[in-house]
């Protein structure tokens, strides 16, 4: 088999739906996973139609710590090694923190921090050993501010992997495996009608803040082609992310408090 093959998660949807197309437009055969197996199938039927790739579809939850395993065992069964990995699934929490159960942030957790770890690592030395890779983290402008009441865990996590992301990128300079990670802002996509945000989000700010799906994927593809460990997509978020950085601490998490009392309607 002749063409490199990219390992996309969270792509039923959205991003990583995108991030799918994208690299099957590069030439990439894809290995598409999410808990949703016919919205993986219908993916892969129009990749496979549009893009004459191979695809494959492994229908997990990567809140189940045996996921990862079961995935990589999947694409080993055809015969493959993952050359570009998309870590792209994620979800958000919506309400305090401790009104949830603990088994509900665990899960959290599982998903957006140590499934990407996790894939990262068991792909990273077949990488290395023959000189080309390719691992995108997709993070957030979340990641960039302190975290917000009512989605307590989400911008830390975000945060994680954008510095998870440096210390690999720094880690792997000579290597051939490229490392970015992709900080979004507000994308169109199937993420706040999950967490039951969409019609509050979209009262709450303007459209000039939002990017499509297709818009982001391609930004953080081109990154990662280049090799730059951090991508923020959008003139708006990149002036975003450079105020972020001047700011005072206090004076962010009164605005991140204020952010949230106005996304609630209050």
């Amino acid at each position: 088999m002749t063409r490199r093959l990219a390992l996309i998660t969270g792509a039923s949807a959205g991003i990583g739906a995108a991030f799918a197309r994208i690299y099957a437009g590069n030439g990439y055969d894809v290995a598409l996973t999410a808990r949703r197996g016919e919205k993986l199938e219908a993916l892969a039927d129009e990749i496979k139609l549009r893009s004459g790739v191979e695809t494959y579809t492994v229908e997990a939850d990567l809140a189940d710590p045996d996921a990862v395993d079961q995935i990589l065992a999947a694409i080993a069964d055809q015969g493959r090694t993952v050359d570009a990995l998309v870590n792209n699934a994620g979800y958000g929490v919506r309400g305090a923190y401790s009104a949830k159960p603990w088994e509900t942030h665990q899960d959290f957790l599982q998903v957006m921090t140590v499934a990407p770890c996790e894939l990262a690592r068991k792909v990273l030395p077949a990488m290395a050993s023959q000189g080309f890779g390719r691992i995108i983290n997709v993070a957030s402008v979340a990641g960039m501010v302190p975290g917000t009441p009512g989605s307590t865990l989400y911008g830390p996590v975000k945060s994680f992997l954008i510095r998870f992301s440096q210390g690999l990128h720094n880690e792997n300079r000579d290597t051939g495996v490229h490392v970015s990670a992709l900080c979004p802002g507000f994308t169109y996509s199937e993420f706040h009608d999950v967490a039951g945000m969409r019609e509050q989000i979209r009262r709450s700010t303007p459209l000039w803040m939002w990017m499509g799906a297709d818009e982001v994927a391609a930004a953080g593809y081109e990154a990662a082609e280049a090799n730059r460990p951090v991508c923020t997509p959008g003139a708006p978020n990149i002036a975003v992310s450079a105020l972020l950085k001047v700011l005072p601490e206090e004076w962010l998490m009164a605005l991140m408090r204020t952010r949230r009392l106005r996304v609630l309607g209050r």
